[in-house]
């Protein structure tokens, strides 16, 4: 039986249209902060840019949608959260906590992913009908997902709902890997609010957050499930992980290389071993992020959503 790939060349991203600290979203997204410049949307689009240009340049195929002004939706570059797209032509559409965004998700991206960039999409799994009981999870930010072994990791927070991750693992066919997460906010321990801060998995590695796991059932069962599948584990430290250490992703190149995607805070923040790790599985990947991780709470991750639906024709890479 042949495994879908960890990763894929084909990366969807929003180009932001009102892009701000999101403050539906601040309540429990403890890395947000307040602009510290005036012109904070023009900092982050020239941030976005820059990512797409050196992904571009390194043989990734990103297909840039430009975010609707009129929804007035300050965290659209994170579409990763209300869409997943899977190799078996399914795409997923996620609950989310914030009003706001919940208008980002647009069956127009959709339409255009197979109308324009050839792309099939067999069905649409939509869990939206949480929100009506006030149950989250937010795609591929309350969820790592480990492609090739079949898991998905998920920690729980107010934007990872139990019930709703138990349901989308038994829709997705995939096995769920449950668990706390926590973040120290002046001297309490609060939920980090989505998964892929603190855990990323790639083709034979992850990068966790260990010591975020404060139960030692819990940690032993991240680790275990993560060391049964081969994996090399490279353990980030809460430090790390507060300068977006986590939030990497593994991305393919038009010629199948592997490139490890972060933020250039996050890899400052990795230390000289753990980047020689990595650097096995990858070609290190990052880009200043600066004023998108501070408002928006996100980083490099959160930006792309992966494209994994079938392409039986190879079709011209327009842009969507």
């Amino acid at each position: 039986m042949s495994h879908p790939a960890q990763s894929t060349c084909h990366i969807l991203m929003v180009r932001p249209a009102t892009f701000r600290k999101n403050e539906e979203t601040a309540g429990n997204n403890h890395y947000q902060q307040d602009a510290q410049i005036d012109d904070v949307h023009q900092a982050a689009l020239d941030e976005f840019d820059g990512m797409v240009d050196d992904l571009r340049g390194r043989g990734v195929n990103i297909m840039v949608v430009e975010d609707d002004p009129s929804t007035d939706t300050p965290d659209a570059l994170f579409p990763n959260n209300w869409v997943s797209f899977h190799a078996d032509g399914r795409v997923g559409l996620y609950p989310m906590f914030a009003p706001n965004r919940r208008l980002e998700r647009r069956e127009d991206i959709l339409h255009d992913l197979v109308h324009v960039n050839g792309f099939d999409l067999d069905e649409i799994v939509d869990f939206t009908e949480f929100e009506g009981h006030d149950a989250f999870l937010e795609g591929t930010g309350s969820m790592v997902l480990d492609r090739v072994h079949g898991k998905a990791y998920a920690a729980l927070s107010p934007r990872t709902n139990r019930d709703a991750f138990a349901h989308w693992c038994e829709s997705m066919d995939l096995e769920g890997v449950i668990f706390e997460a926590n973040q120290t906010v002046g001297d309490a321990r609060m939920p980090i609010y989505h998964t892929n801060v603190m855990m990323a998995v790639g083709t034979g590695w992850a990068a966790v957050c260990l010591d975020s796991i404060d139960h030692p059932d819990d940690r032993a069962l991240v680790l275990d499930s993560l060391q049964e599948d081969g994996l090399t584990v490279v353990d980030l430290s809460e430090d790390q992980i507060n300068r977006f250490a986590g939030n990497m992703l593994e991305v393919a190149t038009d010629q199948g290389d592997k490139l490890i995607v972060m933020s250039s805070r996050a890899h400052d923040a990795l230390t000289d071993d753990q980047r020689a790790t990595l650097g096995k599985f990858g070609t290190l990947v990052h880009n200043n992020l600066h004023h998108i991780e501070t408002c928006g709470g996100g980083s490099a991750r959160c930006m792309m959503a992966e494209v994994h639906l079938p392409r039986p024709a190879q079709t011209n890479d327009a842009h969507a």
